[in-house]
């Protein structure tokens, strides 16, 4: 007997009342009904979602061998049971996806989906886009439908804020668990962000379906566990949870504005939808958010009309924000004061989006924004709410004509005729506040001498503050000493902590930053870099920041850091600059450590603003100071100084776009080499790019480089290849015996423009792949080809899939650099042919002529459209039924292919345009054949059309043979620019 169940027999027999005891997951293996009933429960402990964690827990625990090493999780009938328990429960729970993301963690959610997509037979390794859900069985299909669901929700609301959990001490220790599953969580996300437009591909297509779909329930689940899913019960369209495509819109209910439209449209049909559905359909909205949303999206694309009686008060501001009718906002703004049926939240917003306007540049809008300031701070002061950080500086130093206006809004806002005593004591307040904090007398006066001034405040209370206005104009040049400027606004209790983290997190300014961290300090004492989860600073500086002993310094310089790096992520350079030069000045004062923490930020944040000017076609080269800091930085031995590899990785790839090869071949000590795998691969890449393309025997870089990453795309031997086909967001085969896990490898290529470095790699991973797939006849071409091995010594230890997937990732990467590269066009076009996708292939084999033909006003040369090429664009015509095209296309072979022409004529099931074809032929064989086809057929009208074709003088065989080059050459530019018009 275990442990855990000697446990439990001894609390059974316990005379002593208790709880009712936990039902233990193992519990559920031994009895197969035992699920069911436990979640038949009115309150089943444990939870349903607890379940899911347990079972998942357990069945991909790793095991340890004899050797001590850790082994995958066993892939045998107990794990395969859990797993299927696992997804019973959530088949309960009818795949709910908001009880399963607040009950769930995204790994472990991940985890789930993925055994959805493995039982439903999800096709391993084809990307959900490219697979066409109308031809898959009704489950299969709702199981790629809810991952991708999925993934689309996690992203969104991974992009909300979150607040953090501040840890107690007993939570120190479980700080480097929180932090593996937040790396989990954080690699989940960046793979699910990369394939989020492939997601909205695959939910728009299943939108385009009018059918129903089922989702797997417990009895289809139990049918799959019995291996009952042989004769396809499983898969059939009665099986199953049944989902109307009504409901599957309602549930899939993006930037630019055809997106918003988009949007939109889905919203209002989904409104309309969900009155058609009855109460128990599978579906869980949000009607308010969904209105809210519907309301949002009309805003955007201006769906509202002002006029309109019935337009919400929210469409009517942004219409009038859209058409630029600012003094209309604020005079909606004044009216609202009375009437109250704007939300604060919504004003303030509004605002905002004022600043926002004018820190990007926009002028002319500073005084509507101190008018709207104005506007919500008299609503704020008759709510009783305390007045905002921007208002209280607006005070500092105000104009004559904006305390006018605030004047006048303080008039209309109050009611003429039936004023409630609150609001007039509360606006009485307000004018009491201006006169203690405006400090020009003049101004104070203007205020004072107001009828409402003299309406609203008792004739006592007038003449103490006139009173105290004297005393404070008779000492008010004695106090008055210059301060440095981050000291302008004076610690007041009456500012709202949660206003000035507010302004905390929305500055950019690092003299900013530093008033507002002295006034909290001043009110608070607590660690306010933890005011916005968002803010982040790499792990490897987080133990030196947080040891700085005060505090005020230690929130300064983590936030001006974690703002900084976000500038740099939106490529707003300007003021990450700003940022990290005021942290730079402030650490240089107490610590070495960081002050060389600071330039080596510095330094990647000039490396990447130069690596974006150049992606964005710029061809200035790097200054000389630049090229220098970075082979500083590479060449840097400064102890006990927390370095980041990101750093170090950018230069490396800095220096190879830049073709500073000389120095990673030359110049690069040694040590370096062998301490750093980024100087390691850009050495090896720089010194194999050198001897292109090179004597035979100047190869060695050329296998070292193979060698290397051979080893990055292998998998450990200790580790066993998956049989699930799980698809692969969580499947962990890398290599630990590379220099590189893959998927650093991947994402430094990523960071390379150079294009004969791309053009290597590209070549490296093409011949790997063609080795690896062993097909011959299926090979896909690339350059420089010959330099690599041409056999491996251990390929059982290559993961396959992953040189596929990788291969496919950099050839489509380096398209989006130069589209225009007619080798790496043919490479994508080689890659779709021999995965059997032959329209896109021929659509990349017609790209690759065009752009070294101009467009096909030239030939195209003869290197380009080898016999290879043209056959294989042969097979894609005719795979597509295109017969006539393959029999046109016979003709561009060196040699022509009759058999081929004449067997693809025969066809009589041609999905192209048959005789409109028939002018691009110039052999005169293949026109009398077709002249006798159709003669044979009966088909008059298409034998003339070949008869006239053989007509044409400059066809006549007794022609120079300058003039029949000349024909045929026209006639291969009419037919391939037909062609392109067609698959373009």
């Amino acid at each position: 007997m275990s442990a855990e169940a000697a446990d439990r027999v001894a609390a059974v027999g316990n005379s002593r009342p208790s709880t009712p005891l936990q039902t233990s997951w193992f519990e559920f293996l031994l009895d197969g009904s035992l699920l069911e009933k436990h979640l038949q429960k009115s309150n089943p402990d444990p939870l349903p979602v607890q379940l899911i964690v347990q079972f998942l827990e357990q069945a991909s625990k790793p095991l340890v061998n004899e050797q001590n090493q850790v082994q995958p999780p066993a892939d045998n009938r107990r794990n395969r049971t859990l797993k299927l328990l696992a997804l019973k429960v959530a088949a309960h729970m009818r795949w709910d996806l908001d009880v399963l993301e607040k009950g769930l963690t995204i790994p472990v959610l991940n985890m789930l989906l993925n055994e959805l997509l493995c039982v439903s037979n999800v096709p391993p390794g084809v990307k959900h886009v490219d697979l066409d859900l109308s031809t898959l069985p009704p489950t299969t299909a709702m199981a790629v439908i809810i991952y991708n669901r999925w993934a689309i929700r996690t992203i969104v609301l991974s992009s909300f804020p979150e607040k953090q959990t501040k840890p107690g001490p007993h939570q120190i220790n479980m700080l480097s668990i929180v932090q593996q599953e937040k790396e989990m969580t954080d690699n989940i996300l960046t793979v699910l962000k990369e394939q989020a437009e492939d997601s909205i591909s695959v939910l728009k297509g299943a939108l385009q379906l009018k059918k129903d779909f089922y989702v797997h329930t417990l009895r289809t689940l139990d049918l799959l566990a019995a291996d009952a899913a042989a004769n396809g019960e499983t898969e059939s369209s009665t099986a199953g949870l049944r989902i109307g495509a009504d409901e599957l819109h309602c549930q899939q209910s993006c930037t630019d504005q055809l997106a918003y439209v988009k949007a939109r449209d889905h919203f209002r049909q989904t409104k309309e939808l969900l009155r058609k559905l009855d109460m128990a359909a599978h579906v869980h909205l949000d009607e308010k958010r969904l209105a809210g949303y519907w309301n949002a999206c009309k805003a955007l694309t201006g769906d509202c009309d002002p006029s309109d009686p019935q337009t919400t008060p929210y469409n009517y501001i942004n219409s009038l924000i859209r058409v630029n009718n600012y003094q209309a906002v604020i005079e909606a703004f004044v009216k609202d004061n009375m009437s109250r049926s704007l939300p604060n939240h919504f004003r303030r917003s509004v605002l905002r989006e004022f600043l926002y306007k004018v820190q990007q540049g926009e002028s002319g809008l500073d005084e509507v924004c101190h008018k709207l300031c104005v506007c919500n701070a008299v609503r704020d002061a008759l709510e009783g709410e305390v007045l905002s950080v921007r208002f209280q500086q607006l005070l500092f130093k105000p104009s004559k004509r904006m305390v006018d206006f605030l004047l006048e809004v303080c008039a209309r806002s109050l009611d003429k005729d039936h004023p409630s005593e609150t609001s007039r004591r509360n606006m009485a307040h307000l004018m009491k506040t201006l006169c203690e904090r405006l400090e020009d007398l003049s101004l104070v006066f203007v205020v004072s001498s107001h009828k409402l001034f003299m309406e609203l405040l008792k004739e006592e209370e007038r003449k103490a503050l006139m009173e105290q206005m004297r005393k404070r104009s008779a000492t008010i040049n004695l106090s008055a000493k210059p301060l440095p400027s981050f000291y302008d606004i004076p610690a007041s209790a009456s500012v709202n902590i949660g206003q000035l983290e507010q302004q905390l997190i929305l500055s950019l300014e690092p003299r900013r930053i530093r008033q507002i961290l002295i006034e909290l300090h001043g009110m608070a004492e607590r660690p306010f870099w933890r005011v916005n989860s968002k803010w982040e600073v790499p792990p490897d500086y987080v133990n030196v920041i947080l040891c700085i002993k005060d505090n005020l310094t230690k929130d300064l310089v983590y936030i001006l850091m974690s703002k900084g790096l976000h500038c740099i992520a939106i490529k707003d350079f300007v003021h990450a600059r700003l940022l990290f030069s005021a942290c730079l000045e402030l650490v240089t004062e107490f610590s070495p450590k960081l002050r060389q923490v600071m330039l080596n930020e510095m330094l990647l944040l000039e490396v990447r603003a130069h690596e974006t000017m150049a992606a964005e076609g710029s061809r200035e080269r790097p200054p000389p100071d630049l090229v220098s800091r970075v082979r500083g930085y590479l060449e840097m031995r400064i102890h006990d100084l927390p370095l980041r590899q990101v750093v170090g990785e950018e230069c490396v790839a800095f220096m190879l776009n830049w073709r500073e090869n000389d120095y990673l071949t030359l110049q690069v000590p040694p040590s370096l080499v062998m301490n750093n795998p980024y100087i390691k691969l850009g050495q090896l890449l720089a010194s194999t790019c050198k001897e292109l393309p090179g004597p035979k025997e100047s190869r060695r870089t050329a296998k070292e480089l193979w060698d290397v990453v051979v080893q990055i795309c292998s998998m450990s031997i200790q580790h066993k290849r998956n049989n699930d086909g799980r698809v692969g967001l969580i499947k962990h085969r890398e290599s630990s015996m590379g220099i590189l896990h893959r998927s650093k490898f991947i994402t430094f290529i990523k960071k390379l423009r150079e294009p004969l470095v791309l053009t290597t790699l590209i070549s490296l991973f093409v011949r790997l792949h063609s080795i690896v797939r062993d097909d011959i006849v299926n090979e896909v071409t690339a350059e420089h080809l010959s330099i690599w091995p041409s056999s491996l010594p251990n390929i059982q230890a290559v993961d396959v899939e992953a040189v596929a997937v990788t291969v496919k990732e950099l050839v489509s990467y380096a398209l989006t650099l130069n589209p225009n590269n007619q080798s790496w066009l043919i490479t994508q076009a080689d890659i779709y042919f021999v995965t059997n996708q032959y329209s896109a292939a021929l659509n990349f084999y017609l790209q690759a002529g065009a752009v070294c033909s101009d467009f096909f006003t030239k030939a195209v040369p003869p290197d380009v459209y080898t016999d290879q090429v043209l056959k294989r664009m042969i097979k894609c015509c005719s795979m597509m039924n295109c017969h006539t095209q393959v029999a046109v296309l016979c003709q561009f072979l060196r040699e022509v292919d009759y058999m081929t022409a004449f067997k693809a004529l025969q066809e009589q099931n041609s999905h192209d345009s048959m005789d409109s074809f028939y002018d691009y032929i110039w052999d005169i064989t293949i026109l009398e054949y077709l002249t006798h086809i159709h003669h044979k057929r009966g088909e008059a009208e298409k034998r003339q059309i070949a008869i006239k074709a053989i007509g044409q003088t400059e066809l006549n065989t007794s022609n120079p043979e300058e003039v029949l080059q000349l024909a045929a050459q026209k006639r291969k530019k009419r037919f391939l620019q037909a062609m392109a018009k067609l698959y373009f």
